[in-house]
């Protein structure tokens, strides 16, 4: 056995157990504290949903033993089980252009993927969300949004693909640094269509018509000098029972989009103040940092790509059998499906990361309008989403983008103090 498919299959099995030991963890957790709301939410949330949240906690982290299995599966069977060296073989008989060969192989095992996930987030939506009041998608929709997502998808990331392995095999030595100009240049032109283009092919978006909230929401935005294309509102409750609110879009395209579903919940003042917290991390200019950081660490994986595919070993490490340095599309596919098995103990510091904005976006909230305000709203959402209230320490620091429920909270109060 050769020593990088040992490295492989050590970091592999240390991945999967971890990730199988984090949510035991959680499930455990969870369960261990379902009898007793936490004392800082007693007045607010009654011990039925408390424990609601705890049961749709715990279903939701047991689906992860099959969505981690069903992972490590095909990751295996892809590369040391020898379905990547099928599928090339097979493609690189039917076409005769490299380019095409190297874009059908990709797409096909992607596609592979995708269908065998499906039975589990068909289970995820239509038994789990289903079972706990939130899901409000029929088969019908489930199945158009598959579609939907898979021809977008086809349809923004094959001319992407394309450029990548065009660049890969055309450009030379350097060619990552020409690839990453064009993922820069790609992520850059989808975040300035979504909101026009992409997004209502899913849900409908409507100008928010409450005119005094509206005149409200346009105060804040004033006063804390965001420029903003509209405010609409989603139809989330077509969907789910699920509530939120976010900012889409780039440059002139920028746009909040309020779900439905928060608007019939939340109060003026408790919409004010998630929109304060949202406009807290416009403020601390987290968009662009996230962004920055991003691109930052893709040149680090092409310029790491690029080294990896003139490596014999790589491929032969990965059950590729070659006699030379084989296409550049068997390169870039072996390095993304390998790459997060190495990337997931790290997950922490991104998760570290996040939370240190969250923070930030709260304490900007809290000078802005009211962090009584928001503390009742994000109790609400708590509620409304069966969100735990008490998570696992451990799996919150891997998985969680912002802080638990509790920490939150104390933080939001000690800015009411000071």
């Amino acid at each position: 056995m050769q020593t990088f498919t040992l490295f492989f299959l050590i970091t592999l099995f240390i991945s999967t157990l971890t990730q199988f030991w984090l949510a035991a963890r959680h499930i455990r957790h969870v369960s261990q504290h379902r009898a007793r709301i936490p004392e800082k939410f007693s007045s607010q949330i009654s011990l039925a949903d408390h424990q609601k949240a705890a049961d749709y906690t715990c279903a939701k982290t047991r689906m992860e033993y099959l969505n981690i299995l069903l992972h490590a599966a095909l990751l295996l069977y892809l590369t040391l089980g020898g379905g990547l060296n099928i599928l090339n073989q097979f493609w690189s008989v039917q076409l005769d252009d490299t380019l095409i060969q190297g874009m059908v192989l990709i797409i096909s095992v992607f596609l592979i993927t995708a269908v065998a996930e499906i039975p589990l987030s068909y289970y995820r939506t239509f038994v789990i969300e289903e079972q706990f009041g939130f899901n409000k998608m029929t088969p019908a929709m489930f199945l158009g949004d598959l579609f939907k997502k898979a021809s977008v998808g086809l349809l923004l990331g094959a001319p992407l693909l394309f450029g990548m392995l065009w660049s890969m095999e055309k450009m030379g030595e350097y060619w990552w640094v020409y690839a990453w100009i064009g993922w820069i240049s790609f992520n850059l032109f989808v975040l300035a269509i979504f909101p026009t283009w992409i997004a209502p092919l899913f849900n409908k978006f409507t100008p928010l018509e409450d005119t005094t909230l509206k005149n409200r929401i346009e105060q804040l935005l004033n006063k804390c000098g965001f420029k903003t294309s509209g405010l609409f509102v989603m139809d989330g409750s077509r969907r789910s029972n699920h509530g939120n609110a976010y900012f889409t879009g780039f440059g002139k395209t920028k746009r909040i989009v309020f779900f439905d579903t928060l608007l019939s919940r939340l109060n003026p003042n408790e919409i004010e103040a998630v929109l304060a917290h949202e406009l807290g991390h416009f403020k601390h200019n987290h968009v662009i940092k996230r962004i920055i950081f991003s691109f930052a660490m893709s040149l680090i994986f092409l310029w790491s790509l690029g080294y990896l595919m003139q490596q014999l070993w790589f491929y032969e490490g990965l059950g590729i059998s070659v006699s030379s340095v084989p296409s550049t599309a068997l390169a870039l596919l072996l390095f993304f499906l390998v790459m997060p098995v190495f990337t997931f103990l790290f997950h922490p510091l991104s998760s570290l990361y996040s939370r240190k904005h969250e923070f930030e976006a709260d304490a900007y909230a809290a000078q802005n309008a009211s962090a009584e305000d928001l503390i009742r709203a994000l109790v609400k959402l708590y509620q409304d989403n069966a969100a735990t209230l008490t998570p696992d320490p451990l799996h919150s620091a891997f998985y969680d983008s912002h802080p638990p429920a509790a920490i939150r909270v104390a933080h939001l109060q000690d800015q009411m103090q000071s």
